[in-house]
């Protein structure tokens, strides 16, 4: 498997995606995604296909990765990428769901898929450029929080990371949160 490693080096590309951007207290994608290669194989399973077991097996073995820096980045909770109610509908669960359940599971900290909301239907990402994504991706998500939520630090958990558009929409959404601090991971990364 083409793992990156990202998560013992602080300045990696993952990280760099974001300067200039938005704060980004950590972020770290645990393996490379090449096309025809064997990681969009099992994405591509994930996502379309129904087999939630591959993020449940991912997320098992990223999260013994990450226990190496929780004490030095200590999350408050997993907040995982939201699908629209329709897209939601449409494939019967969120492909990243069990993947940010096996890290917040390994982790001991909570999964929380009711404060960040996806409030447009967007149609897929996956073939759109740079402009495209950032175009589309705007202000489609939204945030429901109460006082319990202040001054947390909050891990989105994304599938695959191309241009970072969509992480840098929920990013800004979550920062609505007073004190909030955001990280991120993702499955993969674009090679």
């Amino acid at each position: 498997m083409p793992l990156t490693y990202y998560h013992l080096d602080p300045k990696n590309e993952a990280v760099k995606k974001f300067y200039g951007k938005i704060d980004i207290q950590f972020a770290a994608r645990f393996l490379y995604f090449n096309k025809k290669g064997i990681v969009q194989e099992l994405i591509h399973n994930l996502k379309y296909k129904g087999h939630q077991e591959i993020g449940s097996v991912l997320g098992s073995w990223y999260s013994e990765d990450l226990k190496e820096i929780r004490f030095e980045v200590p999350f408050d909770a997993i907040i995982p990428v939201p699908l629209h109610k329709r897209k939601f509908k449409e494939r019967g669960y969120n492909q990243v769901t069990t993947f940010g359940k096996e890290i917040a599971l390994g982790l001991d900290i909570p999964f929380e898929e009711n404060i960040l909301i996806r409030k447009l239907y967007t149609k897929t990402q996956s073939k759109k450029n740079l402009l495209g994504r950032s175009e589309n991706i705007g202000n489609i998500f939204d945030v429901k929080f109460d006082e319990t939520h202040h001054h947390k630090h909050f891990l989105i958990v994304d599938d695959v990371f191309t241009t970072g558009a969509t992480i840098e929409a929920c990013a800004r959404a979550l920062l609505k949160i007073p004190g909030a601090k955001i990280s991120m991971i993702c499955m993969a990364m674009a090679h």
